[in-house]
């Protein structure tokens, strides 16, 4: 398994590394917090270290830390763009339970 993102994410982060230098790709990884326990987060990958994995979609090349691939193996990272607003959705195969806000997550 691996990582993938849709069409519509992989074009908002090619826009977003086509104004930033020396900057490899998309980072996933998840930090302890909200109501469930686990949420994501998103950053710029200047490169990938020993520890870290990186898949390729759509051309958008993703870094993850290895120790977070449990929580993350098989995840697509979808955009949506809804009025005045947009935002990154994740459909992680792995997740148990999410709190009501959709901010947090809980995996076996």
């Amino acid at each position: 398994m691996s990582i993938t993102l849709t069409e519509s994410a992989a074009e908002r982060v090619t826009q977003q590394l086509a104004d930033r230098r020396g900057i490899l790709g998309l980072k996933l990884a998840v930090k302890t917090s909200g109501c469930s326990g686990l949420a994501y987060v998103l950053d710029f990958a200047e490169e990938a270290g020993d520890d870290e994995r990186v898949f390729e979609s759509r051309g958008v090349k993703v870094v993850v830390n290895a120790d977070h691939l449990k929580f993350l193996e098989g995840t697509e990272i979808d955009y949506v763009e809804d009025g005045l607003s947009s935002v990154f959705h994740f459909r992680n195969p792995n997740v148990t339970e999410q709190c009501g806000c959709g901010e947090s997550f809980t995996v076996n």
